[in-house]
């Protein structure tokens, strides 16, 4: 049998765009570029007297309006990332950010990461609908990888990263210094190949009838992307 010592060719394939700024919109979620005259005094008091939510983030808690409305103004005027504000769509409230970073087009790669969600806002069907379309745009947009990296001590993100179907890839030990904390950083991704399997997946569990009267689920997301994974978090 021969082997290829060289990597498969990557043919056909045309460097994306760059992501934003743009407003996307789902049935359960509206993610408008984040903005802090638009949205800074909301979701400061989404975030407000929950500190733990930027326990593992590289920035917070934040502690008067002031300084969060400073933090967004100069979050947003970064150009290296893009940031989207998470509105529930039923409610009409704000629940969070996201931010598309570490976008390189030329090598198809964006990341996706700086989340941060108020507690009315956290395993909500809103949310996961937030991070499928964060996805779609990506992969529809052309990149051929999507990351997802978190701190390995925050188990919350790691279960996320593997119920929405992206699959293990190993811990960085000593990646960085967080707040004077050492961070080992553990990596999931998914590439283009596994995204049609994803979609549909995705779409299975968003779809009105998997959801009861009182708005229960009835197919779990991490059982319908369990196939695509080609690895599993060994921590889980």
């Amino acid at each position: 049998m021969a082997y290829n010592t060289l990597g498969e060719l990557v043919s056909g394939w045309v460097s994306p765009q760059w992501p934003g700024p743009m407003d996307i919109t789902g049935r359960f979620v509206h993610l408008p570029p984040l903005s802090a005259q638009e949205h800074a005094a909301d979701l400061y008091q989404a975030f407000r007297g929950y500190d733990k939510i930027w326990d593992y983030m590289a920035s917070g808690p934040f502690i008067s309006s002031a300084q969060f409305f400073k933090w967004v103004s100069d979050t947003t005027a970064n150009d290296d990332c893009v940031y989207f504000a998470l509105r529930d769509l039923s409610t009409g409230q704000l629940g969070g950010v996201a931010s598309y970073l570490r976008i390189a087009p030329n090598q198809g790669s964006i990341e996706v990461g700086n989340i941060a969600l108020a507690p009315h806002f956290q395993k909500t069907t809103a949310a996961t609908e937030a991070m499928y379309l964060m996805m779609k745009w990506a992969f529809e947009a052309g990149y051929r990888r999507y990351e997802w990296k978190c701190n390995a001590l925050n188990i919350p993100s790691r279960r996320a990263a593997q119920r929405l179907g992206l699959s293990y890839e190993g811990v960085f030990r000593q990646a960085l210094v967080v707040k004077g904390r050492n961070r080992d950083t553990t990596w999931f991704a998914a590439i283009d190949k596994d995204w049609p399997v994803l979609k549909e997946a995705f779409e299975a569990w968003l779809a009105p009838q998997n959801f009861t009267s009182e708005g229960n689920q009835k197919e779990r997301l991490g059982d319908l992307t369990a196939l695509v994974r080609v690895a599993s978090d060994p921590a889980l």
